[in-house]
């Protein structure tokens, strides 16, 4: 089934690319030169176009097995209720489930929606929805993370931004250097990548470190628990570690406690889910670089009526990120939407 399924997606991609060669290059969301920041939106192109009451818009995403999933979710209905338009969210059973995923939005495109906000597990899975999507007039909204080549508009965050800001932190705050570790995300998938290759240029460049270890565990806590677990049987000298995610650096964080070493070796996610919170105020995890899921959610919906209602919108839209530690997990922790946006803004 998998050596079928990426057949059938490597060919989605090849037709894509011939589809749309002659419109839009392939999309590399970080470096899109297109583009405008969340917050300029309504100075560029004024208020959001009123919708009618049938106006209705589906979202696609990984998993709600994550809590940065349901969160985003949760910013699709806030904006959905804001401005008077149905939305309906479903998302695949685990991050793995590829085939489920493309059912869903397949099943999304027969019902009358006019918009899909989709997250893909992957940079080709959709592909084939998509495609049919557009042939049929829907508008297409790519919402962080993983990037179709062929996607027409994104909104998310600059994924290579989250691993630079950790390396920093490393480089600040650990002087003397040492030995760290990567735990990646899902192979193949441009969040992951690039968020890896952002910590380790950053981090290398200062020649005081080592990157001693780099290896996936899929988005699982499991995973990068037991990778975690290994590597520091191999390196019991390392001083730290970054996770692709949240869910994998509290898996890191359990191994990190299980070897004795909570004190000596700092851990990095991504994300900004509550229980990355919980644990960074508790002294277990040292930071993670929050992207504000809620309020991505709002954006990406905010874009999609803009798209729908005629506006030439940018082809990304850059959604805010900032990296949290126990100095400032208690301002960001804040629910005051007022209050995040001038924290974001001073950021």
């Amino acid at each position: 089934m998998n050596k079928i399924l990426s057949t059938l997606i490597a060919a989605s991609v090849f037709s894509s690319s011939l589809l749309h060669a002659a419109d839009l290059p392939p999309l590399q969301s970080d470096t899109e030169p297109n583009r405008i920041d969340w917050a300029q939106l309504d100075a560029k192109f004024g208020p959001v176009p009123k919708a009618g009451p049938d106006l209705k818009i589906g979202g696609v995403s990984k998993t709600l097995t994550n809590e940065y999933w349901r969160t985003l979710g949760k910013g699709y209905a806030n904006a959905a209720k804001q401005y008077g338009v149905t939305v309906v969210y479903q998302a695949a059973a685990n991050e793995d489930d590829q085939m489920g995923q493309l059912a869903i939005a397949e099943t999304l495109i027969t019902q009358g929606f006019k918009g899909l906000l989709v997250s893909p597990q992957t940079d080709a899975n959709l592909e084939p929805a998509v495609e049919e999507a557009k042939s049929k007039g829907i508008t297409v909204i790519n919402v962080n993370d993983a990037v179709m080549p062929g996607a027409v508009h994104y909104v998310g965050n600059v994924q290579k931004d989250n691993g630079v800001r950790v390396a920093q932190w490393f480089i600040k705050n650990r002087p003397q250097g040492g030995k760290v570790a990567v735990i990646e995300g899902q192979p193949g998938v441009y969040a992951a990548r690039q968020r890896t290759q952002g910590f380790r240029e950053t981090i290398e460049a200062d020649k005081k470190f080592q990157v001693v270890a780099s290896v996936p565990a899929n988005w699982s806590r499991e995973t990068a628990y037991n990778n975690a677990a290994t590597i520091l049987q191999q390196h019991p000298d390392l001083i730290g570690f970054y996770s692709n995610n949240d869910d994998m650096a509290l898996g890191v964080v359990e191994a990190v406690h299980a070897a004795g070493l909570t004190n000596k070796v700092a851990v990095f996610g991504t994300d900004g889910i509550s229980d990355a919170y919980a644990s960074i105020l508790r002294g277990e995890l040292t930071g993670t670089v929050d992207s504000f899921p809620e309020l991505t959610g709002e954006v990406a919906m905010n874009v999609a009526l803009r798209v729908i209602g005629g506006q030439p919108l940018p082809r990304v839209v850059s959604t805010p990120q900032a990296i949290i530690t126990k100095d400032n997990a208690q301002q960001f922790k804040t629910a005051n939407r007022d209050q995040l946006i001038k924290l974001l803004q001073q950021n």
